[in-house]
């Protein structure tokens, strides 16, 4: 995603749903397996709005604007029941895959998402209008939105949020190693969508994976072979690899990674237990101190408190990221030492 592009959760888009889609129809734009399709629900569940759900890529135009039958001398138009129930009552119209439609489906909504009409009816008063889909850059598939519809809706870029998905995760029963794998490995969440189809973690994936792993293990067939074959056949590989190193380190205590950088004592002495915190390190400091407090004096006290081996292991490719959050430049002499790059 465009990093200048303003996005939103999860949580963000639900609110905005509630507050404006009985008026303004709302886009929601994000990568597969964010979970837009289960917000939309929620926003209308929460207040006890039916929810009517089209696929974008499952529909002709006639399912839009509907069939004409003859009335006296003249063909008028009966559009589908889930679009206008027989009961004038408000409800929730979801268009899910919408960037997928064909031009013609676009085309065939225009009057639905700017004027709640379908022909000559009006939907019900109060009624929501909201679609989602994914973007260009996802690999999915996707057409070209025409200037038209875009100039219809209101486009809302939908980001993951780790914090808040963790709540969310607690409440709808996801297994707890997976939280804690996810609490401790924030960008395992999503990861960027692979060149060739293959499973890469996703909300939806870790989410189908503690269901899966719950199944098995119901079943009674649960076994180390049948574990790693869920893993490995639902989220990305590195994560999949890593998942089971966790498991096995039996990590009981996961902080969050600036919390080592105060009190490197918090790191645990097992080689695979502080290989993981390592990581961990790393991958903070590559997002930066955003929300983070620490003093460059703390920065480089941690530092120094490692070995040669484990100090280089922690600097190796993000030097230039240590040095934004305080690092000075002797410990670039490590690298020296170890590699011999001058």
């Amino acid at each position: 995603m465009n990093e200048n592009i303003p996005t939103v959760t999860l949580s963000q888009a639900k609110s905005i749903i509630q507050s404006l889609a009985h008026e303004q129809s709302v886009l929601l734009l994000s990568a597969p397996g964010v979970g837009k399709s289960d917000i939309v629900n929620q926003a209308a569940g929460e207040i006890h709005l039916p929810c009517r759900s089209l696929l974008g890529t499952q529909i002709a135009p006639e399912d839009v604007s509907g069939i004409p039958r003859i009335v006296g001398e003249r063909s008028v138009f009966c559009p589908p029941r889930i679009l206008l129930p027989e009961e004038p009552e408000p409800f929730c119209l979801f268009l899910d895959e919408l960037p997928a439609c064909s031009p013609d489906i676009q085309k065939a909504f225009y009057s639905l998402l700017l004027e709640r009409r379908l022909g000559e009816h009006l939907l019900p008063k109060g009624t929501w209008v909201v679609a989602a889909g994914n973007r260009a850059e996802d690999r999915s598939l996707v057409r070209s939105l025409s200037a038209a519809l875009v100039n219809r809706v209101i486009i809302l870029n939908v980001r993951v949020d780790v914090k808040e998905w963790l709540v969310w995760a607690n409440k709808a029963g996801v297994r707890k190693e997976i939280m804690a794998y996810i609490t401790f490995v924030n960008d395992a969440l999503m990861r960027p969508i692979p060149a060739t189809p293959a499973p890469f973690s996703t909300p939806r994936a870790w989410v189908r994976l503690s269901q899966s792993l719950q199944l098995a293990e119901a079943s009674g067939i649960l076994t180390p072979e049948i574990f790693k074959a869920l893993v490995f056949g639902s989220v990305s590989p590195e994560d999949a690899a890593m998942f089971g190193v966790f498991l096995d380190a039996k990590i009981k205590t996961v902080r969050p990674w600036h919390e080592y950088l105060l009190n490197v004592s918090q790191i645990p002495k097992d080689t695979t237990q502080r290989w993981l915190v390592f990581h961990q390190i790393r991958n903070g400091v590559a997002r930066g101190l955003e929300g983070v407090s620490i003093t460059p004096e703390k920065v480089n006290l941690f530092l120094r408190s490692l070995s040669q081996e484990e100090r280089a292991s922690i600097l190796l490719g993000l030097v230039g990221a240590w040095g934004k959050i305080g690092a000075d430049d002797s410990i670039l002499q490590t690298l020296k030492d170890i590699t011999g790059i001058e």
